[in-house]
């Protein structure tokens, strides 16, 4: 598989820390990858760098198998739309009007301002004055821009930063439709875990500037060790006809905890309880989320 974007031993530093050290990033073409970490970990400086909007000490980008340096920067950015931190916008014009600016600056044909406001669904709002827009119609509208001149690559930092939980669901269903239905690869930065789950195919982790986890987000489930949670009647004496029979529990806050078992074994067990004469009263799998696979890669909680 292609990959849209690489970063090769990318490094920054400001003053004597590192906002950014020697990473390696691989975005493949067609997905959705979530840029994961907390606040300051270094994720809008590394799109910036790979926008050329900030220059690394050492390492090199490559957007669209193309190295990105000063000679064909801005032919590359010509492909590529972004959303870092906030957007911008003329409060006093409307959202056409601010569209048509951009159109103007990017050399766009005009008649691609319906397609994003359609896209981005700000049709009926198009005429109200930007001033009037609330926070996600902003967002939409920073979209919308970003989406100008059909880029093949996106790059979204924060984009459900302060929205409301309509509007992350909003913003987050117009990003996840955007790989299928016009072939666009979006990198996308949050710290909210929750959101990358639901949005993106790849995912990458940055804690303090370095690269901790990359990879599918089927790959990061894996770091999770299932167990079965179980409650009977008398978890005492369930506890020790399952250790009779080598299955490892700890009976812990009114239920046995034990490790992740087949189907077979499973249904081995409840049988054996049932037939010592021991009614199960529940049992369930339970599995780590993200904030704990985060907690056991990084070793502190991330920002929620």
């Amino acid at each position: 598989m292609k990959n849209a974007i690489e970063t090769f031993t990318l490094t920054k530093k400001y003053g004597k820390s590192n906002a950014v050290e020697s990473l390696n990033m691989e975005v493949p073409e067609g997905s959705i990858y979530g840029f994961l970490g907390p606040n300051g970990a270094g994720k809008s400086t590394t799109m910036k760098m790979i926008l050329g909007l900030v220059k690394p000490d050492t390492g090199s980008v490559k957007v669209l198998e193309s190295a990105v340096n000063d000679t064909n920067r801005l032919e590359i950015l010509k492909k590529t739309g972004s959303l870092i931190e906030s957007p911008s916008y003329y409060g006093h014009l409307t959202g056409k009007e601010n569209l048509q600016i951009i159109a103007m600056l990017k050399g766009v044909p005009e008649k691609e301002i319906q397609e994003v406001l359609r896209i981005v669904r700000l049709e009926n709002q198009q005429r109200k004055k930007v001033s009037q827009y609330s926070l996600g119609m902003k967002q939409r509208l920073g979209l919308a821009c970003a989406l100008l001149g059909h880029p093949q690559v996106l790059l979204l930092d924060e984009p459900t930063n302060g929205l409301d939980p309509a509007g992350i669901q909003e913003m987050r269903e117009l990003i996840c439709s955007l790989p299928s239905k016009y072939g666009i690869t979006v990198l996308v930065s949050s710290h909210l875990l929750s959101e990358i789950d639901q949005m993106a195919d790849y995912t990458g982790i940055i804690d303090h500037g370095k690269m901790i986890f990359q990879g599918e987000l089927s790959q990061l489930h894996m770091h999770s060790r299932k167990k079965l949670l179980l409650r009977t009647q008398n978890n005492e004496a369930a506890a020790r006809i399952l250790q009779d029979r080598k299955i490892v529990c700890k009976n812990q806050g009114g239920q046995l905890i034990l490790p992740d078992l087949s189907d077979d074994q499973t249904a081995y067990f409840v049988s054996v309880l049932v037939r010592e004469g021991i009614g199960v009263l529940r049992i369930e799998e339970q599995q780590k989320s993200l904030e704990e696979i985060f907690l056991s890669l990084t070793g502190k909680q991330v920002s929620l």
